[in-house]
């Protein structure tokens, strides 16, 4: 039986998740910017114990499944979508990605919602941030905890993930355990700290719309410390990913269930909220999983190396074609061209 980990690397925490033969033998979490700083502690978990069959993330915004061994610096630079000296965001995740695979980890970098050959194209028009890879991973996790509870293979699955992150609000639709469209965290509602999905007019305004302006503009923005009990910000933040949800039903009408994940699903006044806003429309349920500090995308993770290591989710890996996955994340741009969005990242045409 393999031996793998699952990595996710989010706005405020890196979590990390091993499974040994399906049994749990890490999970573990830290701040960001401490193992972006310093990822001694990281490989210390990972390397401990013996070595790993697989290694899945962090990925950002998704490449087609392939080790981090076989990755240039300008595909790296699409996975995490920053040109060089570019300080907003989540800074340091392709360093840290290096490390990795300096320390001899067998790291997969795996797809985004967009790579995935089971969204139709007609969707991906005009997008890059259909969910990150972590949201692909989160939505691993919710197929195998639905079919776990209700005695379903991967073909019988159908839901909605609601991904309530501390920055961005995120969401992924599932027809019989294939992804067939997503909502992303800078393209979707209104999230805790992000913004969302801006007005095309509010960006023409901001005369330049950079990696920190993507991460501000969300409840904390409009609500500063009484985030949680004004009425404005909150009342956007559920209605907002309410409408997500329903929206991504329409793609999966037969989703009987929306399961919740991220930080904020944790807050009962939330989770609340949301159950009312969906009410008639399916089960609401938390996705908890089964770690008890890793969040679920790094779990996700974990479940998806497993599978590509031949483990007990090979058939859900198998299900959601993740190794079938093909293209970037530019390919579908008619606003900008595909050639001028890399030059932006400071990459050569392709």
């Amino acid at each position: 039986m393999p031996r793998v980990a699952g990595i996710d690397v989010g706005t405020l925490s890196l979590d990390v998740c091993g499974l040994d033969g399906g049994r749990l033998f890490l999970d573990a979490t830290w701040p960001t910017a401490d193992i972006l700083a310093e990822p001694g502690p990281l490989l210390d978990g990972l390397l401990a114990g013996g070595p790993l069959d697989a290694l899945a993330g962090p990925s950002g915004y998704g490449l087609p499944l392939r080790p981090a061994r076989d990755i240039g610096d300008d595909e790296l630079r699409l996975a995490f979508l920053a040109p060089d000296g570019e300080l907003g965001g989540i800074g340091g995740l392709r360093s840290l990605a290096r490390h990795l695979d300096g320390a001899g980890l067998p790291l997969m970098f795996t797809p985004g919602v967009i790579h995935l050959d089971t969204v139709p194209r007609h969707r991906k028009l005009n997008r890059v941030d259909l969910g990150t890879a972590d949201k692909v991973c989160a939505t691993v996790l919710a197929i195998a905890d639905q079919g776990l509870r209700r005695g379903r293979t991967p073909e019988q699955v159908s839901l909605v993930l609601l991904e309530l992150g501390g920055a961005f609000t995120a969401g992924v639709a599932v027809s019989r355990g294939q992804i067939v469209d997503g909502v992303g965290g800078s393209s979707g509602p209104i999230g805790w700290r992000a913004a969302g999905a801006l007005d095309a007019e509010v960006a023409f305004l901001a005369g330049e719309v950079t990696k920190a302006m993507i991460f501000r503009g969300g409840v904390t923005t409009v609500a500063g410390s009484d985030a949680a009990l004004e009425p404005v910000a909150r009342d956007a933040y559920v209605e907002g990913a309410a409408r997500a949800a329903r929206q991504l039903q329409s793609a999966a009408p037969e989703a009987d269930e929306f399961l919740l994940s991220g930080r904020m699903a944790a807050k009962p006044a939330v989770r609340d909220a949301l159950t009312a806003a969906l009410a008639g429309l399916g089960e609401v349920r938390t996705l908890a999983g089964f770690a008890a500090r890793a969040k679920q995308g790094a779990q996700g993770a974990a479940l998806i190396a497993d599978g590509l290591a031949g483990g007990a989710h090979r058939a859900l890996v198998e299900r959601l074609r993740l190794r079938e996955a093909k293209g970037t994340v530019l390919d579908h741009l008619h606003v900008i061209s595909p050639a001028a969005a890399r030059r932006r990242l400071g990459l050569r045409d392709g």
